[in-house]
């Protein structure tokens, strides 16, 4: 199926602290430290944007694997749907500015999951065309400037911070190869969150609340990890780390939990960041290789969900 050759991420150079939600909500200092478990969290300033922190991370990553320009066949820009400028194409514009004049340049919108759905796009097809070449996946968000910290009803969106990662795909002599991606969306959720504008601002906004959600994400986490395991001849006990988004860590430690997997094959980035969007798996990943955690043949699962709402289950063989 081919895989990645390589990634970087970028985070921006803004924070945003708890007193700053707390002096805008009114909410105890305490019950915002519950949502964020941080003091302060990554988030896009006045004048950065996504797309740049994007560009950022990919000419990074296409100077240290010394690809060239012209090898790279298709640019993808990941995410919400939120791009910085309406009705334009970001991928089109890291491309133009990286110098890859000859890809086919689009977006993919499934929200925190986008990332690892545009991976398996891309990949597939790179087997189409044959192989040759290589696609970068961008993925990157704007999540914390659709936050409103004035309304106390939506706390549990203060964790949301900003970040961009560049994915490197090829079909051959790649560091992680991608064994199988299984992902569902259950449609009966796909307006339990909508954007509202006011003004030139898109600010996120939740439907009356609706029980079942939390079991949802370990039910559907469950099935595509059983489905995902068999495909890739594997067991539980195969896994050697387990890495999901960083949304809710009472989700994170449940999951696991009904899973059976330790936490420590897992990796909690709550006390320093936020929920980082779709880089969260990514951020994680780059955590393990820093620290020399890996061998070759670890078998990774990275677990991504959105708003949809979508839940998905990409299976990593570690290969150097």
């Amino acid at each position: 199926m081919g895989g990645i050759v390589d990634f970087e991420i970028r985070l921006p150079r803004s924070r945003v602290g708890v007193h700053r939600m707390h002096r805008a909500s009114g909410l105890p200092v305490e019950a915002i430290r519950e949502i964020t478990h941080s003091e302060e969290i990554p988030v896009l300033g006045a004048e950065e944007r996504s797309w740049e922190l994007a560009l950022e991370a990919a000419g990074a990553l296409l100077g240290r694997t010394a690809v060239r320009p012209g090898d790279v066949q298709q640019v993808i820009f990941a995410g919400s749907g939120e791009w910085d400028v309406p009705f334009w194409s970001p991928a089109a514009k890291v491309a133009a500015e990286l110098g890859i004049d000859q890809a086919h340049c689009f977006e993919v919108t499934n929200f925190c999951n986008a990332g690892t759905t545009a991976i398996q796009i891309a990949l597939d097809r790179l087997t189409i065309s044959g192989g040759k070449g290589y696609a970068l996946v961008l993925v990157a968000d704007r999540l914390s400037r659709m936050v409103d910290y004035d309304d106390p009803s939506a706390k549990e969106l203060f964790n949301f911070g900003d970040a961009a990662a560049a994915v490197l795909l090829a079909r051959d002599d790649v560091s992680y190869e991608v064994l199988h991606s299984a992902m569902r969306t259950d449609p009966s959720w796909s307006d339990y969150y909508f954007g509202e504008h006011r003004g030139e601002r898109l600010t996120i906004r939740r439907g009356a609340h609706r029980p079942g959600l939390a079991d949802a994400y370990v039910d559907n986490f469950t099935r595509l990890v059983d489905e995902t395991l068999a495909a890739v001849g594997g067991k539980k006990d195969d896994v050697s780390y387990f890495l999901i988004n960083q949304g809710d860590r009472r989700m994170h430690e449940r999951l696991l939990g009904a899973l059976g997997i330790p936490e420590s094959r897992s990796v909690f980035n709550y006390r320093r960041l936020g929920h980082m969007g779709g880089a969260d798996t990514l951020i994680a990943l780059r955590d393990l290789r820093a620290r020399e955690a890996l061998r070759p043949g670890d078998l990774l699962l990275l677990a991504t969900s959105a708003m949809g709402f979508s839940w998905g289950v990409t299976a990593l063989e570690y290969a150097r």
